[in-house]
């Protein structure tokens, strides 16, 4: 027996060994198959038609075998066949970037000659928009053909369908690829086999039965047709592809409802419908999508969602980011226990937070950003155990934020920004030990720092944003805790206190803001320590001391350091070369000079630099304008620099410089010829002379803000503003220009902004100004313009907001056309001398008729590869001072007209612009009564109608002005008793004064004025007595007018030689004032010359001989103008007109002479000759 066991233990042993042997041989086959020879050539001749600018197949070298050493190349190991070519582009990103990694060219047919070839990928490389090669539809063993994002174009070859193998089929991304109409996809149903299909991005607008195609196609498990410009889905009796495991039909443009046959697939994993314009309430019902994993609808019209959505206990990742118009559903039992990512963004829900979702317990990524979420956090938000990513940011959230958020110890993630939420940090939070990243900023959140920190949370932390809200206290010295933070941001809150020694100790920090807080002390030394800070941000806070090398020892990476708004000192040696390369620095108001820093000399890649108000009282350096070819931005004003510069002018292209409020003189400096200037500021210096070397230069500039105002520049503005075409704001007021406005100023087609003010400048406003249309502010006040308001200002000009004509001497009445300026705010006609009534249109000032509630600011944006803001100013004159108005000028509406000759009534329409803040009309001939409804004007702040001839009643509305803090009705002809209301008796007596008035603010009682019985405070009396008391003022002033009258007139009356005196001298009072108006207008221009009145003169008006026969109430006329000029005094003529008046009155006046000789010789002829020799 054993012997028989011992025998067939050998036979088996022997049999394996024969085993083992044989496939130790074969295996050893496979290893040493050599590629086909033909093959080989086949591959060679197909690289020859290549293009390979990275050298990919450098390894397919004719003395190497293919199989073995070429790149991309599969074979079979016992046959050598070539299988497969692995040729995908690996490099990741865009391709048009990355276009010398991708392989080019075109494809040579010898690939036909790879006979077993089942599987070729050339995707993600560039064939420039080459048709697919029709061949390939011989390549009869072919499994798996990948050209996606190859950049193919043209027909889809219908030869593809004679691939019946195919398995994996991928033309996605090919965006100029399309079908033919008629049948373009009939191919399709010819590969039964086929598993997967992507034709992402091929137009398939042509394929109105695509769907039908498709539906096919059996074995489908994989469909993907993301970006085809589908527009329709058209309906499906019965569904073949019932095997479909994945549909993506994102991205198309459906604008219709969900197709119901979606629903019957019942092995559907992931569908993706993101995109697709689906409208109507997804179906509601029983949802036969049990296996579905992935459910992405974002960005659709849903008007609702079904209850059933939340019921897919296999949903594990459910996206609906702003797919939802409507209410959001209430859930009763969500069944959704396998769902970890859940988005609900931007869909404007406007209600609380579910409770239902406070039971997803396995949750792991929530965001309800943007949604207009209302109310508080529940405390059952602590339910969330798993959740690893929660958004809440940019809703209404209010409350406290739940101490329950400690339970949240999976949160990698937290955003709660942009909400109302208050209270206090709770201390909860230190338990999250796993936090990465924290933002709670622009909330209410108050308290002090990080006293709900910890240990375990200092150590996770890496981003910490707490920037916007109201926190106080102290940095606290534990901030050292937090070893791994790489940004800290504690923006506009109200911190205080000094920074602590601690800081330096993180040591990974790479972003540090601490601006806009109540930080003070000193600046620690151990900021030097921070070596990989590359943004310290830390304006405006009350910081003061000594900043020295120290500080910045090891700061090499710091690239934007922004501090201004300090007191800071900074001293260094003269010869210190900073550890870092700055791109950005800010250190307005901190004490750098008197000497201009040379260490900035040492930054070579800065781009901005804000020294302004440093205390520099130096030359600017000639390097200042070669230090970096990035500056673009150069900010040195308010201090004492002084000196002259030649030339202005960086090397960015974009240059913003600002020299302003310095002591810089001389004449302007020209731009120079490698700069090109958007913004320049030579405001407030002592630069002189004219300006054409600035503006009248050869070189081509594209300023787009330029400002000279407050110089000493004077001479006629130059007649050259063709070279600068891009020019929006121009800024040359208080200097002493003279002349006209030059007419080339109409060919600044974008100018926005215009500021002549306060010059000499003189003449009509030009007519070419019309052509610079999108002008918002015209400011013209203050010089010496002359002639009327044209009537294409307000035809042409209809984007102005502001425009002031003050203090010159324009006439004329004021244009209709004026009313069609629907955007005007700021309406200011003061001190000239415009008559007539005002037109009834003014309530076609649509901007004054409402409230404004624009952002504050008027800011014009302009663009030069980036966009740059320029904030608006305007001097306007408020309850008779003058203010600068920059943040609010966009709020502000006024119309000023006083001091002018206008006249007639105010009119009603005036009471619509409801938007007035301030409304002065005085020092007029207004007359009339003031406007019933000019209580309705609600806003109005400020109402002067002094100085006018109004009358009436002051209007009872006017009490309704709440917001009224300065009145003037004086000097008018009103009567009647001052409403009641709490502005008006609370102001000052002079704002009545010269009217008939009574009632407080006056000490006039109205009850006596007017008889009525109403008792005052001093008579009310009682039942007893006579109720009779004597006023004596009207007793004694009866009494004293009779005296004084007879005490003054009768010796005039009654004694000749005073009589004769008194009006001697009223005479030759009256003639001295005469002749000084009368030389005021000639010189004016207003009367006319010395010639004409000696023209008049020799024709028979010489001195004249009309003699008043009583002698006691005449005087000899001397001068004919001491005649005519009393009667002009009170007109505004025209010289023609003047003239005109002034000969007829000559006429007048012989006839009169001539009258009174024939009197005199008829009374002389009747006179006796003892009576003739007596007179």
């Amino acid at each position: 027996m054993n012997s028989c066991m011992k025998t067939v233990a050998f036979i088996v042993l022997g049999y394996l060994t024969i085993l083992a042997i044989g496939f130790s041989f074969c295996n050893g086959s496979q290893v040493n198959a050599l590629c086909l020879e033909s093959e080989k050539r086949a591959l060679l001749t197909f690289k020859q038609d290549l293009k390979d600018p990275s050298k990919r197949l450098s390894s397919w070298e004719v003395e190497y075998d293919c199989c073995k050493y070429w790149a991309g190349v599969v074979c079979d190991n016992i046959t050598g066949h070539v299988l497969e070519l692995h040729l995908r582009n690996q490099i990741p990103g865009d391709l048009e970037l990355n276009v010398n990694s991708t392989l080019q060219g075109e494809i040579n047919p010898s690939l036909l000659s790879l006979k077993r070839l089942r599987y070729l990928d050339l995707s993600r490389n560039y064939f420039g928009g080459r048709p697919i090669p029709s061949f390939i539809g011989s390549l009869v063993s072919l499994e798996y053909l990948n050209l996606s994002n190859s950049r193919f174009g043209g027909v889809i070859p219908r030869q593809l369908g004679n691939v019946s193998t195919l398995r994996f089929l991928s033309l996605a991304g090919n965006y100029e690829l399309y079908v033919k109409g008629g049948g373009g996809l009939q191919w399709l149903p010819l590969l039964p086999n086929l598993e997967h299909l992507d034709l992402s991005s091929v137009d398939l607008t042509k394929a109105p039965d695509w769907l039908h195609v498709i539906n096919k196609l059996p074995s489908l498990v994989e469909l993907h047709l993301v970006d085809c410009r589908l527009d329709h889905i058209p309906p499906l009796p019965s569904v073949n592809f019932t095997s479909l495991v994945v549909l993506d039909l994102s991205s198309n443009f459906f604008h219709s409802v969900m197709p119901r046959w979606i629903f019957s697939l019942r092995n559907l994993i992931s569908l993706d419908l993101t995109s697709c314009a689906f409208i109507s309430p997804i179906p509601e019902g029983s949802w036969n999508l049990t296996s579905l994993v992935n459910l992405d609808v974002s960005y659709n019209q849903f008007k609702s969602l079904p209850a059933s959505l939340f019921r897919i206990s296999s949903l594990v990742r459910l996206n609906l980011e702003n797919a939802i118009e409507g209410p959001f559903p209430a859930v009763l039992n969500p069944n959704m226990t396998s769902l970890r990512y859940l988005d609900l963004s931007d869909n404007v829900l406007k209600c609380s937070i579910p409770s239902w979702l406070y039971s997803f317990s396995h949750l792991e990524f929530l965001d309800m950003t943007h949604n207009e979420l209302k109310g508080g956090i529940s405390h059952e938000i602590g339910n969330l155990s798993s959740v690893v990513t929660l958004l809440l940011s940019n809703n209404e959230l209010e409350g406290e934020i739940p101490s329950t958020i400690g339970n949240l110890a999976s949160v990698v993630t937290l955003d709660l920004s942009y909400n109302n939420l208050g209270g206090r940090l709770p201390n909860s939070i230190g338990n999250l030990c796993n936090l990465s990243f924290i933002d709670i900023s622009t909330n209410k959140i108050g308290g002090e720092l990080f006293k709900c920190s910890s240990k375990c949370s200092s150590y996770a932390l890496e981003s910490l944003f707490l920037q916007e809200n109201q926190l106080s206290g102290q940095i606290p010295e534990e901030l050292g805790q937090f070893e791994n933070v790489r940004e800290l941001n504690l923006e506009n809150n109200l911190v205080g206190g000094p920074i602590p020694g601690t800081i330096g100790r993180l040591k990974y920090l790479e972003t540090l803001i601490l601006a806009g807080n109540q930080l003070n002390g000193t600046l620690p030394e151990s900021f030097g320590h921070l070596s990989k800070l590359s943004v310290l941000d830390m304006r405006d806070n009350l910081l003061e001391g000594i900043v020295s090398e120290v500080h910045f020892a090891n700061l090499v990476n710091l690239t934007i350091f922004r501090a201004p708004g300090n007191r800071l000192t900074l001293k260094v040696s003269p010869n210190w070369i900073p550890p870092f390369q700055l791109q950005q620095v800010k250190l307005a108001s901190w004490h750098l000079g008197p000497k201009f820093p040379a260490w900035l000399k040492s930054q070579k890649s800065l781009d901005t630099l804000d020294i302004s108000n440093t205390g520099i009282s130096d030359r600017i350096p000639s390097w200042i304008w070669n230090m970096s070819s990035l500056l673009y931005f150069l900010n040195v004003s308010h201090n004492q620099i002084y000196g002259e510069i030649a030339y202005v002018g960086l090397q960015s292209g974009r240059d913003q410089i600002y020299l302003n409020s310095n002591h810089l003189s001389g004449s302007l400096p020209r731009p120079s010829s490698t700069s090109s200037i958007l913004e320049l500021d030579l405001s407030n210096n002592l630069f002189a002379w004219g300006i054409s070397d600035l503006l009248c230069s050869n070189v081509t500039t594209f300023s787009t803000v330029l400002h000279l105002g407050e110089n000493l520049l004077s001479g006629e503005i130059p007649d050259c503003w063709k070279s600068w075409p891009s020019l929006r704001v121009l800024e040359m007021g208080n200097n002493n220009f003279t002349g006209n406005i030059p007419s080339s100023m109409g060919q600044l087609f974008s100018l926005a902004s215009l500021h002549l003010r306060n010059n000499h400048l003189s003449g009509g406003i030009t007519s070419s100004l019309q052509n610079c249309t999108e002008l918002v502010v015209l400011d013209l006040s203050e010089n010496e313009f002359t002639g009327s308001i044209p009537r294409w200002m307000g035809e042409s000009l209809s984007s102005l907001r502001i425009l002031t004509l003050r203090s010159n001497k324009m006439k004329g009445m004021i244009p209709p056309e004026l009313c069609r300026l629907a955007s005007l705010q700021v309406l200011d006609l003061a001190q000239n001398k415009f008559f007539g009534a005002l037109p009834r249109c003014i309530s076609n000032f649509t901007a004054m008729a409402m409230k404004l509630n624009s952002s504050g600011p008027i800011y014009y944006t302009y663009s030069r590869g980036f966009s740059i803001d320029y904030m608006e100013n305007e001097l306007l004159m408020m309850k008779g001072n003058m203010y600068r108005y920059d943040r609010i000028l966009g709020l502000v509406a006024i119309m000023d007209l006083s001091d002018n000759n206008l006249s007639g009534g105010i009119p009603k329409e005036l009471t619509s612009l409801v938007g007035l803040i301030s409304l002065n009309m005085s020092r007029n001939h207004l007359s009339g009564v003031i406007p019933k409804k000019i209580g309705s004007m609600g806003w109005l702040g400020a109402l002067d109608l002094s100085r006018n001839q109004l009358y009436g009643e002051i209007p009872p509305s006017i009490a309704d002005l709440n917001f009224l803090s300065y009145l003037d009705l004086s000097f008018n002809n009103l009567s009647g008793q001052i409403p009641l209301g709490t502005q008006l008796q609370g102001f000052n007596a002079s704002s009545f004064v010269g009217n008939k008035l009574c009632g407080l603010p006056l000490t006039k009682n109205c009850s006596v004025e007017h008889g009525k019985t109403t008792p005052s405070v001093d008579n009310e009396g009682d039942d007893t007595g006579d109720g009779f008391a004597v006023d004596w003022f009207y007793v004694f002033m009866a009494i004293g007018f009779p005296v004084g009258f007879w005490g003054v007139c009768g010796p005039i009356f009654f004694n000749k030689s005073w009589r004769h005196a008194y009006f001697r001298f009223l005479a030759n009072v009256w003639t001295r004032l005469c002749m000084i108006r009368y030389e005021t207008l000639r010189r004016q221009d207003f009367l006319p010359s010395t010639d004409f009145y000696e023209s008049l003169q020799d024709n028979e008006l010489e001195q004249s001989t009309v003699v008043d026969l009583s002698k006691s109430e005449g005087q000899l006329l001397m001068n004919p103008a001491s005649f005519f000029v009393p009667v002009c005094l009170d007109f505004d003529w025209e010289l023609d007109e003047l003239e005109d008046f002034v000969k007829e009155k000559v006429q007048e006046a012989k006839r009169a002479n001539r009258a009174a000789r024939e009197s005199q010789k008829k009374v002389l002829e009747e006179m006796s000759e003892e009576t003739k020799a007596a007179f």
